[in-house]
């Protein structure tokens, strides 16, 4: 009787074990299939967005066949399409990082819809010009329509692209200013008033880029070709060298940042009247450039 109660209690427990482990794999089994369906929409969708910038760069590349003067300036779009192209090959594939790329492809398509319309409209115009204006002054214009149209358009480009984890600025200016006692900058463009050079920029939002102290080379070039300010010598891996006049330093935040900064001449040598040269750079990459003339 004992013998029979032991034998009937080992069954039972082995009963509720096998149904625990049933029970456990099927549940397994769930999760596995839940995380794979999953996964195989995300890579779909990723697949989608791909195409989507495919597209896109196809018809930047039929842009650029429609006409030589704006070769350089669409190539120049074209190949930040390709960036971002590249950096979704690499991305993980999960919710946020494909949120994200859907998020730039949405700005970047407002903004190719905008560049392709006024190219449109630049060559319809382009083409009555062509039959009322010698050829030599048409060609003229084209170059100078395409020119000024395309610049808007790669400032605005700059602001939503940011497949690239490096800071960049835009609405360089440099121009000369008095200094009255009171610490008021009056802007001047006559040479022989001018205290100091002051360079104003903005530090372009990147979200790739991590926060915290920056800094940026500003090199501002007389018309002599001499650099001013501090004129000490930065170089680089790879041997490249170049004289700045000051280090910009900042603390970024992942937004917009408004930079101004003064060069002063040496001693109380008066400033050159001509032409200035100002670059901001990156390290090495030169990633923005103006000029200002001084009379």
């Amino acid at each position: 009787m004992e013998n029979n109660k032991k034998s009937m209690g080992l069954k039972i427990a082995l009963g509720v074990a096998l149904v625990l482990f049933l029970g456990t794999a099927f549940y397994s089994m769930n999760l596995y299939k839940q995380s794979s369906s999953e996964k195989k929409e995300l890579t779909e969708q990723k697949q989608l967005v791909m195409n989507d910038l495919n597209a896109m760069a196809k018809q930047y590349d039929e842009a650029i066949g429609e006409n030589d003067i704006a070769n350089k300036n669409l190539i120049d779009a074209r190949s930040r399409i390709q960036g971002l192209i590249d950096s979704l090959k690499i991305s993980e594939t999960n919710v946020k990082s494909l949120w994200r790329y859907k998020r730039k492809y949405a700005s970047l398509q407002k903004e190719m819809n905008k560049l392709l319309a006024q190219n449109d409209s630049l060559r319809v115009e382009n083409s009555y010009l062509a039959t009322s204006l010698d050829s030599t002054r048409v060609r003229l214009e084209e170059r100078s329509i395409f020119t000024d149209s395309l610049l808007v358009q790669n400032n605005a480009l700059a602001e939503v692209v940011e497949n690239a984890a490096v800071l960049n600025t835009i609405g360089l200016k440099g121009y000369g200013a008095i200094e009255r006692t009171s610490g008021k900058l009056i802007p001047t463009e006559r040479a022989s008033r001018v205290d100091k050079i002051r360079v104003c920029f903005t530090v372009a939002k990147n979200t790739l880029v991590q926060a915290g102290d920056h800094e940026l080379y500003v090199q501002v070039i007389d018309p002599k070709n001499t650099t001013l300010g501090l004129n000490e010598q930065a170089q680089f891996v790879g041997g490249q060298v170049f004289n700045y006049s000051i280090i910009s330093k900042f603390n970024y935040e992942n937004a917009n940042l408004n930079i101004c900064e003064f060069v002063a001449s040496k001693g109380k040598d008066k400033f050159e009247k001509g032409r200035y040269v100002v670059n901001v750079f990156n390290e090495k990459d030169l990633v923005s450039s103006s000029e200002f003339t001084l009379k």
